[in-house]
Order: structure tokens, then C-alpha cells, then sequence
């Protein structure tokens, strides 16, 4: 019975894993479409992210009949809450490549950003590119100091989020009131996809840990 429940429970990492191969393939594809106005990856983002969402609701279901068969206490429950809770991230995560291609859906067949502001978002992509890679190899290794370093790497897109603000606050910025909002809300969906990844790294550091500590202020992201 135990190795039965043991199969179940891997089952849900396999699935955790399954998820977030599929969202750092949306994010760099997303953030391709975006730097060259790519209709036709933009539209594979937004298709695919159905995918993402049916693996979520099956891992969510596997974890529910978990809690309601066995009714597991200490790391068995750990495993299963943490589970529930990382595939809402890494569903969101999804989300957020596919509003990055609709964004890019919708200004084709001109480019989504202008000028001034393409070498912030080349920088952006290559940062998610980045988190959704960790992340991927977060899940396959519970490893520790790549938790840490999740956490680092997040404030390299706070800073270049920041830095959007600057630029179209800025008194020399001639972009249109569309290009204002798309530059503001495409640099909130990436900083947004790095405080998702940083969710899961601290939840990782938890279900490793069972230290509430490592948790931080999870629900931020």
C-alpha cells in the first residue's frame, strides 16, 4: 500500500515537472514573438497554454484524492500541499507567456515595444528564459542554494521593471499612449513571472526544510 502511495506522490512531482518544461518553452517563445513580431509563435504561446491549464487541473485532482484517501500527515501532507500550491504558480506562469503573445497578437504587424525600450525587454526575456530554466531544474533537484539563488535573480528583473517606469516617465519618451501601455503591462507580466518563480523556490526550500521560515511572504507572489 505504502509503495502504491509513494508511486502517487512522485506522480505529482512528475507532474509539477511536466508543467514547467511546457511554460519555459511559452516564455521564450513568448518573448521571441515579441522581439520580432512573430504572429505565428505568439499564436502557438496562446494555443498551448491549454495544455498547461488541463495538467494543472489533473495534478490538482491527483492531489485532492491524495488528502481524501490516505489523509496524510507530516511530509507525505507537506509533498501534497506544496504540490497544489506550486502548480497554481506555475499555471500562472503560463498565463503570464500567453499575455506577453497576446500582447504581441494584438500590435502585429508592427512590434509591440518601441524602440527606446527593445533592449530593456531582450533583457527581460533573457531573465524569465532564466527563472522558468531554474525552476525547471528546482523541481528535478530540490536544491537548496538554487532556491537562494532564484530569490537573487528575481531583483534582476525588479530592477529592469523599475527601469520601464524610468524610461516612460522619462521627459524624453515619445512613444503613444497604446506603446505607454503595453511597455507597462508587458514589464508587469515579467516581474510577475519572476515573483511566481520565486514562490516556488520557497516552497521547494520548505517541503526540503519544513522550515515556515523559507515560506517568507509567499502569498506576495
Amino acid at each position: 500500500m505504502r509503495a502504491i502511495f509513494e508511486q502517487e506522490l512522485s506522480a505529482v512531482g512528475e507532474g509539477l515537472l511536466q508543467m514547467s518544461r511546457q511554460v519555459q518553452t511559452a516564455v521564450r517563445d513568448a518573448s521571441t514573438a515579441l522581439a520580432a513580431a512573430d504572429l505565428q509563435a505568439a499564436e502557438q504561446v496562446i494555443a498551448a497554454d491549454d495544455a498547461i491549464d488541463q495538467l494543472e487541473r489533473e495534478l490538482d485532482d491527483r492531489c485532492v484524492d491524495l488528502l481524501a484517501r490516505q489523509q496524510p500527515v507530516a511530509t507525505d501532507l507537506r509533498i501534497i500541499v506544496s504540490g497544489l500550491r506550486m502548480s497554481a504558480s506555475i499555471e500562472r506562469m503560463g498565463d503570464l507567456a500567453r499575455h506577453v503573445a497576446q500582447v504581441t497578437r494584438l500590435r502585429y504587424p508592427e512590434l509591440a515595444i518601441p524602440e527606446p525600450a527593445r533592449d530593456l525587454f531582450a533583457a527581460m526575456g533573457e531573465a524569465a528564459d532564466k527563472a522558468a530554466t531554474d525552476v525547471v531544474r528546482l523541481l528535478e533537484t530540490h536544491d537548496l542554494e538554487l532556491a537562494a539563488a532564484v530569490e537573487r535573480d528575481d531583483d534582476v528583473l525588479d530592477h529592469l521593471h523599475q527601469q520601464t517606469f524610468n524610461l516612460t516617465l522619462s521627459p524624453e519618451w515619445a512613444g503613444t499612449t497604446a506603446q505607454t501601455v503595453d511597455v507597462t503591462l508587458l514589464a508587469r507580466f515579467y516581474e510577475r513571472f519572476g515573483d511566481h518563480a520565486v514562490a516556488i523556490a520557497r516552497r521547494i526550500s520548505y517541503l526540503v526544510t519544513g522550515d515556515l521560515e523559507h515560506l517568507g511572504d509567499y502569498n506576495k507572489a
